[in-house]
């Protein structure tokens, strides 16, 4: 439904501002990627194309593993499968445009095609952020209140706390979206990036940008630092609670259960933050777009990887249905 309401905006706000202004005649923007050189152009591309074909294949097992398994039909792993699916379609939205231009030696988007994955990569980027926060709420809970557990994340506050995480995702990728079709572009409209990144956009745009600008630092501090804290008191209260175990094995298994969660926390913001700051830092472009590759392709990429080697009951999982697929042939 989304992509239907995005889509017709798009189209029906272009065709008015194309008929408005002389100087928002164009049809496309370019994508200048990760290098101008030809010879990088095969390596990128067999790179890129490994590293998606396992970030999908990858969140695709996670997903399997906790729709065939029961024991995995919990909260946390409600939770995680969702991560995965937001993490496969996170990916989706830049990476195989990125592989068709290096294919065809086309470098060009149209400028649909450059707000719809604008408008889906802040969507899922932004959905990544408040499942993580969903879930290091959910560990509180099973650490810190372990006898009401079962009772406090029952299936109708799971299901709100998803439905709550997309309605702001698309709500505030809508708003976006929406505020970018009110500028108009004028010739000069390279994009240092491998995808449309809201920021390389909007500095291509010949009219005011203030409004975009208010809301997007607006947006990224309400979005980025509330659920931050988020995270940052509920494992704060986490530890605190583990310190407090006098078991030996219940302190390996409390911090078991965590560390695979704290890691993707780590990799996703640690990454993301890094970007902002060194981008901010040093203004340079085309540095801030390779960067970016870390938390836009690497991390998605590493999180199967994190939870399948830390978590005892995915590996379990796996290896149950590895052996069934394997019995059924």
């Amino acid at each position: 439904m989304s992509v239907c309401i995005f889509y017709c905006i798009v189209q029906d706000s272009h065709t008015s501002y194309m008929e408005q202004e002389n100087h928002t005649q164009f049809s496309e923007f370019i994508l200048l990627g990760l290098s101008e050189e030809a010879e990088m152009r095969p390596l990128l591309f067999w790179l890129f194309l490994f590293m998606y074909l396992i970030t999908f294949a990858g969140n695709l097992l996670i997903i399997l593993t906790t729709l065939f398994d029961s024991h995995l039909h919990t909260p946390m792993y409600f939770f995680l499968s969702n991560l995965s699916f937001s993490d496969i379609c996170f990916t989706s939205t830049t990476i195989p445009k990125m592989l068709l231009n290096i294919h065809i030696q086309n470098k060009s988007i149209t400028y649909k095609g450059c707000l719809t994955q604008m408008y889906f990569f802040i969507l899922f980027a932004e959905l990544d952020i408040f499942l993580l926060s969903v879930m290091a709420y959910d560990r509180f809970v099973a650490i810190c209140h372990p006898l009401h557990y079962t009772a406090i994340m029952n299936p109708h506050l799971c299901g709100l706390l998803l439905l709550a995480s997309w309605t702001l995702s698309v709500l505030d990728a809508l708003l976006r979206g929406l505020l970018v079709l009110r500028l108009s572009f004028c010739t000069d409209l390279e994009i240092p990036h491998f995808f449309c990144e809201i920021n390389q956009v909007i500095q291509l745009a010949c009219s005011d940008t203030l409004l975009n600008v208010i809301e997007m630092y607006f947006a990224t501090g309400l979005l980025g630092i509330i659920p931050l804290s988020g995270i940052i008191v509920s494992y704060s209260r986490i530890f605190s609670s583990i310190l407090r175990i006098t078991s030996t094995s219940g302190k390996y298994k409390a911090f078991s259960t965590c560390g695979s969660h704290l890691s993707i926390v780590s990799l996703c913001y640690g990454t993301g933050l890094g970007v902002y700051l060194s981008s901010a830092a040093t203004q340079n472009s085309r540095a801030s777009a390779i960067a970016s590759v870390m938390y836009t392709v690497v991390t998605p990429m590493l999180n199967p990887f994190i939870y399948s080697l830390r978590n005892k009951d995915i590996k379990r999982a796996l290896k149950s249905l590895v052996s069934t697929v394997t019995f059924n042939e």
